[in-house]
């Protein structure tokens, strides 16, 4: 969604502690909304009852379930005039003034009878990472991967010459749950595996 012109609020945007808790419905119908009120809750924004992921973690945002004129402000005024709002989660129907930009069909996946298998061969990022990690994902474009987003899970990777050629790893973590996600390998070394491996060394940890 891109967001219309709306005022901000008087002391303007700030971090706010999430109250809601006791997430009440299933938490695969709205996995972001789950993990920022569970697993991620210390990394939660908070405006009104709209949550989001710091715009260096995640571009995640999350409305409550029955949104209504207030929560829509709050949104405007978190992405700032004509910005980009990425919704997931339960069709939340925007007032007048909002424009659906993009709007992508998924699938999700589960992995009850995923057996997950440890690797020698790969090895956990870390911060010192990032830049290789940015990297990759720049040249495989497996979905949003940001500065912070290793603070979300685990993350694993393949490496080759002292090259990371590719990697995989956890982001969102609503209760009882955790995505696999970043799952990337460099063009010149697909074809042999490497994700598979990751995706079942990943699983192995969770």
């Amino acid at each position: 969604m891109t967001a219309p012109t709306f005022p901000a609020a008087p002391d303007g945007f700030r971090p706010l502690p999430v109250a809601e808790r006791g997430v009440g419905f299933d938490a695969l119908n709205d996995p972001v909304r789950a993990s920022l009120l569970g697993a991620h809750a210390h990394l939660a924004e908070q405006r009104g009852r709209v949550l989001r992921y710091p715009l260096d973690v995640s571009p995640f945002l999350s409305m409550p379930h029955d949104p209504g004129p207030a929560d829509w402000e709050d949104v405007a005024a978190l992405a700032g005039e004509g910005g980009d709002v990425p919704l997931t989660g339960p069709a939340a129907v925007p007032p007048t003034g909002w424009e659906e930009a993009k709007n992508v069909p998924g699938v999700q996946l589960t992995g009850e009878r995923v057996a997950g298998t440890h690797d020698a061969g790969v090895v956990r990022l870390g911060p010192a990472d990032v830049p290789r990690m940015l990297d990759l994902v720049e040249r495989t474009k497996p979905g949003p991967f940001l500065p912070r987003t290793i603070e979300l899970g685990v993350y694993l990777g393949i490496r080759r010459g002292g090259a990371l050629v590719a990697m995989a790893g956890e982001r969102l973590h609503p209760p009882g749950w955790t995505e696999i996600s970043a799952v990337c390998t460099d063009p010149a070394h697909r074809g042999r595996g490497l994700a598979t491996r990751l995706v079942l060394a990943v699983a192995a940890g969770i």
